[in-house]
């Protein structure tokens, strides 16, 4: 649901897990930049003094976001806030997705009052059969998201349905987290969900997709299990999570300014 870009944003709080932290549109030192610093980049390029914070720590649940992450959001009385989460909820063995939406619901309740423009999404999904798995859940989640948006006369940008965005190349090794070019994308989509000129097709198809020959997949299938599905099968059986004990990304509105390059002078969104 797109709107008209009748006001300058002068500040954006984002609010969410590690889509919003920025997993995985790595940058030389190591750290992620992702959709919502893109985003940032470009608006402060409008406006004088622009302001940004971004509570987003990678493996939050939809209750760690509502208790730990909205009030502080809704004290910084910020123009624009995106609310991103859930995902990692339904994509675990056991779900209650009216208990997800609920909590989704309370920190919505919380953010809208706080700012001009509340902006929710419908998470991309990478094609395959763990999206098929768990389509149902997702769906019933993007539902709900479409009821809160009618509520409180938020923005939905809707990913889930990007043909482009479900395609493989667009996602990390880890085969949970967008690739830059995927961020990429999102930045633009909410871009134009704001009311702004497009600069660019975020829907795009890629060229046509070659497939690897059967070597290649089963070194990369061999790779993914070791570095991304052990790991996350051990934290799971260990209830621990990639985010504990992480701060937030950007803790404070301030004045935004662009992360310089490792062992340069230029800098980065």
């Amino acid at each position: 649901m797109p709107m008209n870009a009748t006001y300058t944003h002068t500040s954006f709080v984002a609010v969410g897990d590690s889509f919003t932290e920025g997993m995985s549109d790595g940058l030389p030192d190591g750290s992620y930049r992702g959709w919502a610093d893109l985003l940032a980049a470009r608006l402060a390029a409008r406006t004088s003094g622009f302001r940004y914070a971004n509570l987003a720590v990678r493996g939050k649940l939809i209750g760690q976001i509502a208790d730990e992450q909205a009030a502080p959001a809704a004290a910084m009385g910020a123009d624009l806030v995106t609310l991103v989460g859930g995902l990692n909820d339904v994509l675990r063995p056991q779900c209650d997705v009216d208990l997800v939406c609920a909590r989704l619901a309370e920190a919505a309740d919380l953010l809208a009052p706080s700012c001009r423009q509340l902006v929710l999404m419908r998470s991309p999904g990478r094609r395959g059969p763990v999206l098929e798995r768990f389509r149902p859940r997702m769906e019933q989640l993007f539902g709900f998201i479409d009821e809160l948006a009618e509520r409180h006369d938020a923005v939905v940008v809707d990913l889930f349905s990007s043909e482009a965005l479900g395609d493989s190349r667009l996602w990390a090794e880890d085969r949970l987290h967008l690739n830059a070019e995927g961020h990429r994308r999102v930045a633009e989509a909410v871009w134009q969900a704001l009311g702004h000129a497009p600069e660019s097709d975020w829907r795009e198809p890629l060229p046509p997709f070659v497939r690897p020959g059967w070597g290649a997949r089963r070194t990369s299938d061999l790779r993914f299990a070791r570095e991304h599905l052990v790991p996350w099968i051990g934290r799971r059986l260990t209830g621990r999570s990639s985010g504990d004990g992480r701060p937030p990304k950007r803790a404070e509105l301030l004045p935004y300014e662009p992360l310089p390059l490792p062992g340069s002078g230029s800098p980065l969104p």
